[in-house]
């Protein structure tokens, strides 16, 4: 399938989508953290995507958008169990226990998931020296970035708790990968705005049951929550969820998975800058250059990219595509 979209226009907006989700991913560890001041880990999970699919639904039907088509709704479903209930609901879970910038750390190898599960594309991803260098080169940094943070953590006498939490954490970038890849390689008709849709509301009624099991209902008022936790989920339900995560579905659509998945090298990097604008965390020089290593990985990774035409090409990871672009997520 050749894309008819103008050069000028479709490098544009995957710039504005690529700065969507790094940037407003990167923050809502930390507003994950400051809404669970309010919200139980479920019952957070539960109003953020479900408000912010109903939302986006509704506008797919005020646009004419079929939104009752079966299988769309079951692909949609199965890939947002994954996504979110799975991978983001493990964040949501755990930062109860991690701070949110070591979150954001562990999830960070998932673009090593993307390349690793992505079987159809082996011959591909492991002949690209360059994408192979960078996720190594990323995930390094990653380690180098945090690495004087979790050592301190590990020491501070609840080590049997954060480790637990991190052994979970891990299995968080493989369900982000699995959902990611099996939402790309979906054909559909239907706008990608659809199926987002479809994937927060599904998610989101996922997390209620889980809510009763966890016990968070009996105590549970919406008239305790802060103005503070309100605020923290309404980013969450407008930037975090409607508009980053619309970004990231176009984006793992239109652009190899390789390179969407640096996301997670970049987030971290965000988290770190909040940290010690808003909660008076210190960064020091190994962090600094932890920085510099983990944007050396971004490049490296799209590397390919800048050497090979944009116009009339289409990545070999995509047999076909959906054929309207847009959508966060997550990630994250």
């Amino acid at each position: 399938m050749i894309q008819n979209t103008p050069p000028k226009l479709s490098a544009l907006l995957v710039i504005v989508a690529f700065a969507i989700v790094y940037i407003v991913w990167g923050s809502t560890y930390f507003f994950i953290q400051m809404a669970m001041k309010g919200f139980p880990p479920m019952i957070l999970g539960a109003f953020r995507f479900t408000i912010a699919g109903l939302l986006l639904l509704s506008w797919c039907a005020y646009k004419g958008d079929n939104i009752w088509i079966k299988k769309d709704i079951i692909n949609a479903g199965i890939s947002g169990l994954f996504l979110l209930f799975g991978a983001t609901g493990i964040v949501i879970w755990v930062e109860q226990t991690l701070p949110s910038a070591m979150v954001a750390i562990l999830v960070s190898v998932g673009p090593i998931w993307m390349v690793l599960l992505d079987k159809p594309n082996w011959k591909v991803n492991f002949k690209n020296r360059s994408t192979i260098t960078g996720l190594l080169v990323g995930f390094a940094g990653v380690v180098l970035l945090f690495g004087e943070q979790a050592v301190k953590a590990m020491g501070d006498g609840h080590g049997s708790a954060m480790l637990y939490a991190m052994g979970l954490l891990l299995l968080a970038p493989v369900c982000w990968s699995t959902g990611s890849l099996f939402s790309k390689r979906q054909v559909s008709n239907s706008p990608a705005r659809m199926g987002t849709a479809w994937q927060m509301i599904i998610a989101g009624l996922a997390f209620i049951p889980a809510g009763f099991i966890h016990g968070e209902y009996k105590s549970f008022s919406f008239y305790t929550v802060s103005m503070q936790s309100w605020a923290a989920v309404l980013y969450l339900i407008f930037f975090g969820s409607i508009i980053a995560f619309s970004a990231y579905v176009w984006l793992i659509r239109v652009r190899p998975v390789t390179q969407v998945s640096t996301h997670a090298y970049v987030n971290p990097v965000v988290a770190v800058l909040l940290g010690v604008l808003f909660a008076n965390e210190h960064i020091t020089l190994l962090q600094v250059a932890g920085l510099a290593v983990i944007l050396l990985s971004v490049l490296l990774i799209n590397l390919v990219k800048y050497r090979k035409p944009v116009e009339k090409t289409i990545s070999p990871e995509a047999p076909s595509v959906c054929k309207a672009p847009v959508e966060l997520v997550t990630a994250d």
